[in-house]
Parts: C-alpha cells; structure tokens; sequence
C-alpha cells in the first residue's frame, strides 16, 4: 500500500511538473511572438529614402505613424488642383507649414524662414534633417520626422530633385520652405497610397548638420 501511495505520489509530481513545463513553453512562444510583431512594427517606422532618376527621380518614405498617412488618400490626379491649407493636426515639435493656398507653384518655392548660423550646405553633402511634408491638394501630412522624433540623414544626391536643388547653401540650424512641382518630386506616378499622381509637395525642412561628401 505504501508503495502504492508512493507512486500516485510520484505521477502526481510528474504530471504537476509537465502541466508546469507546458505553460512556461506557451509563455515563451508568446513572449517570442510579441518580441517579433514589436520588431516588425519598428522596422516599418524607419524612413527610408531611395531616388529614381527616370520620370524626374522619386523619394519612396514609409512615414509613421496614421496621423502622417492615410491609406484611403484620394489617388485621382492632383495635377493643378489648388493648394489647401494644412489640415491635420501637427506632429508635437513640428514647425508650422506656410503652405502658399492657391494655384499649384509651377517652378520650385525655396524661401528661408529662420537663416541658421551654422555650416553651409553643399550640393553634394551628406545632410541631417527634420522636416515635415504636406500634400498641395488635400493639406494632409504625408510625412514628417518629427513624429519618429528622429531626424534622417541622406546624400542630397540621393533624393527628389526638388530637395537637391532646394536645401543647398542653407546653414545648420536654418529653416526653409520647399514648394516642389510634381516634376522635381514624384511625377504623374505620385507615390501611392499616400501622394496622388501629380501632387505638388510643401515642406517645412530644418537642417540639423550636414557632412562634405
């Protein structure tokens, strides 16, 4: 009897210690699966900038956050559809986006809104910025490093070519307002799903260091 006893003992043991090794197993499964959705998340925060020289060169931006992209963008041509003023609320730092409200501008707005006091930026330097972009035609922000409280860093020759021939010979610490044509940004292709076919850009750009190539 005693042994008896013994081993309902033991298997009850048993059985209590696979129940155990069970669930730590389960809880490591699901720590493992939250650590790789939360990995995959971040990834997609990253801004990433890549030029296309054919069509007049295009910046391809994953942005954010919902507040800098809305999927359901109106993807019919912006092509001369007047400027709006901003319409979503700004990220937390942000400058404010003196968008021009009117017609589209046909040659590229480059006018300076606070002259910095640092180094002068060369044509082919390595820039860090932050910056913040509105569409002309709906006034939504399509993107902005401020709501990644981080700001990118890029060749100049590497972008659309409204940032190349716009942000040169601004001093660090400077701020510039860009208003690009869809033909110095991304064309009549636009950059779906959160740039129509045709849009013309504003951005608010502040130059946090740049590098000689």
């Amino acid at each position: 009897m005693a042994g008896t006893k013994r081993d309902r003992q033991k298997a009850q043991r048993q059985a209590r210690m696979a129940r155990e090794a069970a669930l730590a197993r389960a809880r490591e499964r699901r720590r493992r699966a939250v650590t790789l959705v939360a990995g995959a998340a971040a990834a997609v925060l990253v801004v990433v900038l890549v030029v296309s020289r054919g069509g007049g060169g295009s910046t391809k931006v994953d942005a954010s956050s919902s507040t800098t992209l809305d999927s359901s963008a109106d993807q019919s041509s912006a092509a001369g559809k007047p400027c709006v003023p901003v319409a979503d609320p700004l990220p937390t730092g942000a400058p404010a986006v003196p968008v021009k409200v009117g017609p589209p501008p046909a040659k590229l707005v480059s006018e300076d809104l606070k002259v910095g006091a640092g180094a002068v930026v060369g044509a082919n330097d390595t820039v860090t910025v932050n910056y913040i972009g509105v569409a002309c035609s709906t006034g939504k922000i399509f993107d902005s490093s401020y709501s990644r409280n981080q700001p990118a860093s890029f060749p100049l020759t590497g972008v659309i070519k409204g940032w190349t021939d716009g942000i040169p010979n601004m001093k660090v610490g400077g701020q510039r307002l860009l208003g690009i044509p869809p033909e110095q940004a991304y064309g009549a292709q636009g950059s779906p799903p959160t740039i129509a076919p045709g849009e013309t850009l504003w951005f608010v750009v502040e130059v946090v260091d740049t590098k000689g190539p």
